[in-house]
């Protein structure tokens, strides 16, 4: 039982605004904060937040309380989960009358291995040897805490000789149950990253092999602390400079973000091996900086940036793109000594509108009149989504790059004919367009279905599913909306198709990597034992896979 005088503290050391901002966006009105209401749709923002008097509530709907009274409704917890999850928001540990929280044994665990993965390091050469050719300072190493793990026994002797508790490592994330009973390291042989929630709590760890593993990077699972979806690698060192700077660089990685902080760009942060999604809104909201998404100049880093940029501005951001040339990525660049031409890339970044036009018009062939008016449509109704201040701002720009007449872009232009480039299957795979059409009519099941597909697995039903997750108007998805032989389905619903999805799926896979004679011997045997041994079981179980490869 949580101690009253504890509780008591924690109510008086509470922020309402900062407690609701990590769960949706909020922006000043006045004396107050007003946001769009979580708990009824709504397009206009009837939900305020009173920073003096430490309440909020919904004109649209009613409800209405104090900070712990939006985490419980919003969270779905009880009142002492409440207590406990802000307490671990806010790095409050609170006193208990009998025996401590979960949250805090489990944290307790994670602190304790982490300063043995930090000790580990000295006595691994390799990994030593690893990032002084990545060009990482000791400075570096010690501010960020990099460390290593090696052998899965080595870990599990030392949560047993320091009495660190098997079942608050596992929900920790540091240990996992084997199928056959007992428990092993999630992270062996690996160099190890530890991740801070923005109120500077650690919550899991990162894990880059050394022994060429196929999975050459990997994260803790989901848990009660750690939700990659909406953390940021390195937001709690770089906030204070965020805030002064009114800057904020998004990059792809671990290295990249340790790399750009060593040379002085102290405002990075990344994404934990997940594209940014709506769910990050709130953390890159604070401190209202210009947002630099500094990504990678190949095709992957191009696409990344291409949905950050429209969904950023979509959502009202201002920022601009850098993408690194020549197959380089910051870290590269930095750890040659190119510094300056680093901060010159930043100074110069393209900003986001233009870049997102751009970007979809390369995507078509404009000489093409098919191809042009369906590169139209997708820049009209990317325009649409924009504050009618800025979109009109940006008309001209993207006429002349779509070799259009600017009057086209008018309220009352017809996009019937604006057909996206796929075509539908012989047969409808219902289960697929059911997805579809629950996420067209469920927005906030995006993120869940997202973390676990990729589009390409959607075959002939990828494009429609891209349309979807853009918001983009589409005649298709009208005439899906309006079939009722396809299903909108339940959370829970949605979950187990997912679930078969996915199980069909990497059935697929398996027969497909079991027969590819151009794979190495040593990937393909982890692939098929993954799949079949930790990946199909645990589907079948209902768990949801994110998708590996």
């Amino acid at each position: 039982m949580i101690d009253d005088a504890s509780v008591e503290q924690l109510k008086n050391s509470m922020d309402i605004v900062e407690i609701i901002s990590n769960y949706i966006e909020v922006k000043k009105a006045g004396a107050n904060f007003k946001a769009n209401c979580p708990f009824h749709g709504e397009k206009t923002p009837s939900f305020v937040i009173s920073p003096s008097k430490q309440i909020y509530h919904c004109f649209g709907c009613g409800v209405g309380g104090d900070a712990i009274k939006f985490v419980m409704e919003y969270e779905k917890l009880n009142y002492p989960e409440s207590l406990e999850k802000i307490a671990s928001m806010m790095n409050f540990s609170l006193a208990y009358t009998q025996g401590t929280s979960d949250n805090n044994e489990a944290r307790r665990v994670l602190e304790q291995v982490q300063e043995w993965y930090a000790k580990n390091l000295v006595s691994a050469p390799v990994s030593m040897e690893y990032l002084r050719d990545r060009g990482i300072t000791q400075q570096s190493i010690e501010t960020f805490g990099i460390g290593y793990v090696g052998a899965s026994h080595e870990l599990m002797n030392f949560l047993s000789k320091n009495f660190l508790p098997i079942p608050k490592a596992e929900e920790a994330g540091v240990v996992a149950q084997r199928e056959r009973g007992g428990f092993y390291a999630r992270l062996t042989e690996r160099i190890t990253f530890p991740i801070y929630s923005a109120c500077g709590a650690i919550v899991g760890f990162g894990g880059r092999t050394i022994t060429n593993h196929p999975a050459k990077y990997i994260n803790s699972p989901q848990t009660k602390m750690f939700n990659k979806s909406r953390l940021l690698y390195g937001y709690a060192k770089a906030k204070d400079s965020i805030y002064r700077n009114k800057k904020l660089i998004v990059c792809e990685g671990y290295l990249d973000v340790i790399m750009f902080h060593q040379a002085g760009f102290k405002e990075a942060v990344a994404t934990l091996g997940t594209a940014l999604t709506e769910e990050h809104l709130p953390i890159l909201r604070k401190g209202e900086p210009h947002i630099v998404l500094a990504y990678d100049g190949d095709k992957a880093g191009v696409a990344a940036a291409l949905k950050a940029a429209s969904m950023l501005t979509e959502a009202g951001f201002d920022g601009s793109v850098v993408l690194f040339p020549d197959g380089k990525d910051p870290a590269d660049m930095i750890a040659q000594g190119q510094v300056e031409e680093v901060a010159n890339l930043l100074r110069h970044g393209q900003a986001l509108i233009p870049f997102v036009i751009e970007m979809v018009a390369k995507s078509y062939d404009l000489n093409n009149p098919r191809e042009k008016e369906v590169a139209f449509g997708h820049v009209k109704t990317y325009l649409d989504n924009l504050s009618p201040i800025i979109r009109d701002a940006y008309i001209g720009h993207a006429s002349t790059v779509l070799g259009v007449n600017s009057a086209l872009f008018g309220k009352n232009a017809k996009l019937e004919n604006t057909k996206a480039r796929f075509e539908e299957g012989s047969r409808d795979d219902v289960g697929q367009l059911s997805i579809i059409k629950t996420l067209h009519e469920n927005r906030h099941f995006i993120n869940k279905v997202t973390n676990v597909i990729e589009l390409s697995m959607f075959g002939a039903y990828a494009g429609l599913l891209d349309a979807v997750i853009k918001k983009e108007e589409n005649p298709t998805i009208t005439g899906l909306s309006l079939d009722e032989s396809i299903k909108v389905m339940s959370e829970e619903e949605l979950k187990q198709s997912l679930a078969s999805f996915l199980f069909r799926h990497y059935a697929i896979q398996l027969k497909s990597i079991s027969t590819d004679t151009s794979m190495p011997l040593a990937k393909k045997s982890f692939l098929i034992k993954k799949i079949k041994m930790d990946i199909m079981p645990r589907l079948k179980r209902g768990e949801l896979v994110s998708y590996e490869f």
